[in-house]
């Protein structure tokens, strides 16, 4: 009996070596991954004209923190909004984001360039004549708005005789809040919220009994997947921008660049979909 225990810790453990694979710390960077949505977002038939946009702040507002050890140091969600809400934008290709995050800094270029003008130092790369900033027609608004803890959680597991396996899952969810304000008049044009679910789940298995007077057999092995928070908030982000786009054809705000794109499948979807009555 002591052998045969002893066979199968060696059997497990081998199969379990060759099917987990260890992430290599030499990996290259690559781009950030994407979601599904991201797929659909690229997809959308261009644009009659290209507006230009402004985005100033896409804050985290939902005020949560990471669960503990975390809490006091780890924010739940990426601080980084406009950033990833700019990337979506450009992605889309119907919008032309300008700077606006960092506009103290632009201005401050600006002036060493008119600086150096003045006294006739003009660099090659700008010329005698400084263009003016381009403004944009909609300002777009809104942040990160909530993000709920163990939306659903569950578990399963059976152990006999010492020997057994458990897996268990939760989801977090995050809202995202996009607005369009029309820059001439203050009026929001549009609003979209949009969810994403983050999916967590682990696998676990092990023994632990004896085997023989005083021989104790101990073996645990586990798996755990979380999806990426930063993939999430993007995915929703990307979904935001899309409704965006389809709200605005439908209110006859901006229009695709052929009249026959309007049956296109991918808006004709995302203008299909409707709120979830909870």
């Amino acid at each position: 009996m002591k052998l045969l225990y002893t066979l199968f810790v060696v059997l497990l453990v081998t199969g379990c070596s060759n099917s987990m694979t260890i992430p290599d710390a030499d990996e290259a960077p690559t781009l950030m991954p994407r979601g599904a949505t991201y797929q659909d977002l690229v997809k959308l038939p261009e644009p009659k004209g290209r507006i230009l946009v402004s985005v100033y702040d896409f804050r985290d507002q939902t005020g949560q923190y990471k669960p503990q050890p975390n809490s006091n140091f780890s924010t739940a969600v990426p601080q980084g909004g406009t950033a990833l809400l700019t990337a979506s934008l450009l992605d889309s290709r119907w919008f032309i984001p300008l700077e606006r995050e960092g506009l103290q800094n632009l201005l401050t270029e600006r002036k060493i360039i008119r600086a150096a003008q003045k006294k006739g130092q003009a660099a090659s790369n700008h010329g005698d004549d400084l263009s003016a900033l381009s403004s944009a027609n909609v300002v777009i608004e809104g942040g990160i708005v909530a993000y709920d803890s163990n939306i659903k959680t569950g578990g399963l597991g059976a152990r006999y005789l010492g020997i057994g396996s458990s897996g268990k899952y939760r989801t977090d969810q995050v809202t995202v809040n996009l607005r369009a304000v029309n820059v001439r008049t203050g009026q929001i044009l549009l609003s979209v919220t949009t969810s994403k679910t983050i999916f967590s789940h682990e696998l676990t298995a092990g023994a632990f009994r004896f085997i023989d007077y005083k021989d104790l057999l101990e073996v645990e092995m586990g798996y755990t997947n979380n999806e990426p928070v930063n993939v999430a908030v993007m995915s929703a982000i990307d979904a935001a921008v899309i409704h965006l786009i389809v709200k605005g054809i439908g209110r006859g705000l901006w229009k695709p660049e052929n009249e026959a794109d309007l049956q296109d499948e991918t808006i004709q979807r995302y203008a299909k979909q409707t709120h979830q009555i909870l």
